[in-house]
């Protein structure tokens, strides 16, 4: 969902996060939101092939694209996630993408569900472009979430109260759709390189969360595994209690958004 900023006063350190969502496997799988089926249309365009699933998680991506009739293969430095995508279905080798075997392999499509930015820029490109086959496509998506506002800024609140030493959640929580533009832009840099075409694509659309599947999907933000069981416990009965006062329910504004360039052929 929405990344912690970098540069914030109690910014935790990046690869404890990045190690940190398998914890829960089962969770993360049930929880996150999947990807618009406009996206995945876009990325097939009408020509199912093989991909290459980079950072697959549990594989909620991956078998969205085999659903699509596509042959998917994932790359995930996380045991626990891969056990999981495996279980489900998903063909999955354990690497980081920077320093996956490829074996000589080339790929119809890469693409990456809320994953590349844990992805080194630099070494990333350079091995997407040894693994996407010319004229193949690449594609980076994330999905970026605004709460009401209302809702924003008591859940902020929240967080404030329990974690005043961690006001990242804050900004998290108030960040909104627009959290990925800087991202975007810094990858379509680097992607210029190697590949063509390179555009940004957005996706808009909605989600009904009733208070206890909001409560179900936060602990799986980003940071909330590294802290005391009884803290996440504490900070979900509060932010259902705000659910509560509204109704019990809410309707979360999603903007998927890409960025996906094509390899060039010579």
């Amino acid at each position: 969902m929405v990344t912690i900023a970098d540069g914030t006063p109690a910014e935790l350190p990046r690869r404890r996060i990045s190690e940190s969502f398998g914890d829960d496997p089962a969770r993360y799988d049930r929880a996150r939101p999947r990807y618009p089926r406009e996206l995945i249309e876009q990325v097939v365009a009408g020509r199912p092939g093989s991909v290459l699933d980079v950072g697959c998680g549990t594989g909620i991506a991956a078998r969205q694209f085999q659903e699509a009739g596509c042959e998917v293969l994932g790359v995930e430095p996380d045991e626990r996630m891969a056990a999981f995508a495996v279980a489900s279905g998903v063909p999955v080798e354990m690497a980081k993408f920077e320093d996956w075997d490829s074996r000589g392999r080339v790929f119809d499509a890469i693409v990456a569900g809320m994953t590349w930015h844990w992805v080194d820029a630099e070494r990333g490109a350079a091995q997407a472009a040894r693994v996407v086959r010319p004229g193949g496509r690449m594609a980076l998506f994330w999905n970026a979430f605004q709460v009401p506002a209302e809702l924003a800024e008591a859940f902020a609140a929240v967080y404030a109260r329990v974690l005043p030493e961690q006001p990242m959640y804050q900004h998290g929580l108030r960040a909104g759709r627009e959290v990925y533009a800087p991202l975007l832009a810094s990858t379509a840099e680097v992607l210029s390189g190697e590949f063509e075409k390179v555009e940004q694509w957005r996706f808009d659309w909605q989600q009904l969360y009733t208070r206890d599947e909001w409560v179900d999907l936060a602990p799986t933000f980003g940071g909330h595994a590294l802290l005391p069981k009884a803290t996440v416990e504490e900070l979900m009965a509060r932010i259902g209690a705000e659910i509560d006062k509204v109704g019990g329910s809410f309707v979360v504004e999603y903007a998927t958004v890409a960025v996906t360039a094509v390899r060039r052929s010579s």
